[in-house]
């Protein structure tokens, strides 16, 4: 297993300072989200118990950035969260979640896929702006995992490409799909 293969070990010391195992350095919850934003897992262990802590600053990760207004999941996601941990859908709440963060990702790759310099949308005005606004969106969504957003001077499409209408319409399905499900497990 490569270097960048393997997750990144965090060791919390009794202190709570967190302390970077490669570079012999204490990093911060910012310095691990940009680890994460930059593809890299991370595993995160107390020093004295050997006990794994990832999940515990990965869920503080998100509230810090829920705290300071940016807003990711609806008020009503975090209700059906909490709600399934009281439920019989404890479950399937972790694979629906990861499902749902996989299409989001496909998703985000036929957009990209369909916002390429041939698109015919490209020569609308607001064009860019609204593309920044939908990289920003994905980015928000994905953590930034899943890699750049080919701009304007990405690849260009394949001869005979389809406009992507109907892959946009599939996303759209995808959503209201999953949308469904989410008011089912909350009753």
């Amino acid at each position: 297993m490569s270097e960048t293969e393997k997750p990144l070990l965090i060791k919390r010391y009794a202190s709570r300072r967190l302390y970077n195992t490669e570079t012999s350095d204490y990093v911060t919850l910012e310095d691990i989200a940009g680890f994460i934003r930059g593809g890299r897992e991370v595993k995160i262990v107390d020093l004295k118990s050997g006990d794994d802590l990832t999940r515990q600053y990965l869920l503080q990760i998100i509230a810090e950035h829920e705290s300071k207004g940016e807003n990711v999941l609806p008020l009503s996601v975090l209700n059906d969260l909490v709600r399934s941990y009281t439920t019989q859908a404890t479950s399937v709440v972790p694979q629906f979640l990861a499902m749902s963060f996989e299409m989001l990702r496909d998703g985000q790759s036929k957009m990209v896929e369909n916002m390429s310099a041939m698109n015919p949308m490209a020569s609308m005005p607001g064009f860019e702006a609204m593309q920044a606004q939908q990289q920003a969106f994905m980015k928000a969504m994905t953590g930034g995992l899943s890699g750049k957003w080919p701009g304007s001077s990405g690849p260009a499409r394949e001869e005979g490409a389809r406009d992507g209408s109907g892959d946009l319409n599939d996303i759209k399905a995808q959503l209201a799909e999953l949308q469904a499900k989410l008011s089912k497990m909350s009753k």
